[in-house]
């Protein structure tokens, strides 16, 4: 169908999902001189949650940013959101 230009259709998101805004994220080694695993030590902007630790697939998948949601869904699987995107999709219940 040449030149047909139609909407794709849309979507409304309506998932549960478990998330914490990242207020900083220390990679392993940074500043010191030796090997790194690609590992990070995340802390988040909430308070009453220790920093917590990501490892290489994870940084290297998802490249999260500071400012950002680490998210994890009801499956287990881990992610990152931009902030405008999370904060557009999503509100606290």
């Amino acid at each position: 169908m040449k030149g047909t230009s139609s909407e794709m259709p849309k979507y409304k998101c309506h998932k549960e999902v478990w998330a914490l805004k990242i207020k900083s994220i220390v990679r392993d080694g940074e500043g010191e001189n030796r090997e790194t695993d690609g590992s990070a030590m995340i802390t988040p902007e909430e308070e009453g949650y220790a920093p917590f630790k990501v490892d290489f697939e994870y940084m290297h998948k998802h490249k999260p940013q500071v400012g950002g949601y680490y998210v994890v869904y009801k499956d287990g699987y881990k992610s990152f959101s931009p902030a405008e995107a999370f904060e557009a999709g999503y509100e606290k219940i």
